[in-house]
């Protein structure tokens, strides 16, 4: 009998001993992934920053040099970061890509948040179709999606095309190859990213909160002000952050639909990295902007747990 009882305890500390043993290694997969594709990456990028820039491959020099077997020589080069603030491309470059992809942004949000209001309160049976159709474009190439607006803003485009037989204007407008352009470009790649998550939390919401302002005699603009709005607070800011971050750094949009003159930091990164071969510049450039959008991150998460 006691065998019987040792083997009934042991098969109850099974699940037990089993999430022991699986924990470090759950923790150690995206810790890892973290490693491996963030962190290492980013060292190598910070180091190639405050180094210095020379002809040859790679464009630029060692940080550490053995002078002999027990001297070590270790130069960091402030120079890089020094020339962002000294060159005005470079800063207006950061403001440029802040206002675009922060104007994107809010035209995302009024757009996306009716829409995916509207998704959420369908007929269940119409929710997943209205929702393939948000994610469709997702199943063709980004830069084919992109590229298409190339023609459809064009002076030949369907829209001039409109435009003109409807004798609204008298000469194809310019609607390519500045912000506007951009902007548009923005908004259409990036609109599922503010659907989504804000789909996310009005499906998830109580519907008599709803119903018992209606009771209580609230208008349906003071319910949405008073109840809608906060409840959906979430899902606004994960979408915009969702929208904010990659639009930032966008190199294919500016490329394709901003033209020589457009400023955003992910083109002028791009150009420092393959056409001045200045290396330390560029890395200097994506420390930079990781800062710029990181820092804001964790302050607003410290007061969200100061919140909480």
């Amino acid at each position: 009998m006691s065998y019987f009882l040792i083997a009934a305890r042991s098969i109850m500390l099974l699940p037990f001993l089993r999430n022991i043993k699986g924990r470090p290694f759950v923790l150690a997969v995206p810790l890892l992934w973290t490693l491996l594709f963030f962190v290492i990456p980013f060292g190598i990028v910070l180091k190639i920053s405050f180094s210095e820039s020379i002809y040859g491959a790679p464009p630029y020099g060692a940080m550490i040099e053995w002078l002999n077997d027990v001297t070590m020589s270790i130069r960091i080069n402030f120079s890089s970061y020094l020339f962002l603030f000294q060159d005005n491309l470079y800063v207006k470059s950061y403001v440029s890509s802040l206002g675009l992809a922060g104007f994107a942004t809010l035209i995302c949000l009024f757009i996306g948040y009716p829409m995916a209001y509207g998704i959420s309160q369908a007929p269940l049976k119409w929710r997943l179709p209205l929702l393939l159709m948000v994610i469709l474009p997702f199943w063709t190439s980004f830069l084919i999606r992109i590229y298409a607006w190339v023609g459809i803003l064009g002076h030949n485009g369907p829209i001039n095309s409109l435009l003109l037989n409807l004798h609204l204007i008298d000469a194809p407008l310019t609607l390519l190859n500045n912000n506007f352009a951009v902007c548009i470009g923005l908004v259409y790649a990036y609109l599922p990213f503010m659907i989504l998550p804000l789909y996310t939390v009005f499906e998830k919401m109580d519907s008599a909160l709803l119903e018992a302002a209606a009771d209580l005699g609230a208008r349906p603009f003071l319910t949405f002000l008073k109840v809608t709005l906060p409840l959906s607070t979430s899902g606004i800011i994960i979408g915009s952050m969702l929208v904010f971050i990659p639009a930032v750094g966008e190199f294919v949009i500016p490329e394709l639909l901003g033209g020589s003159d457009n400023l955003m930091i992910g083109k002028v990164l791009w150009t420092e990295f393959f056409n001045n071969r200045d290396w330390p510049v560029a890395s200097a450039i994506a420390i930079c902007l990781l800062i710029l959008l990181v820092l804001p991150m964790i302050v607003f998460q410290r007061l969200q747990m100061r919140k909480s």
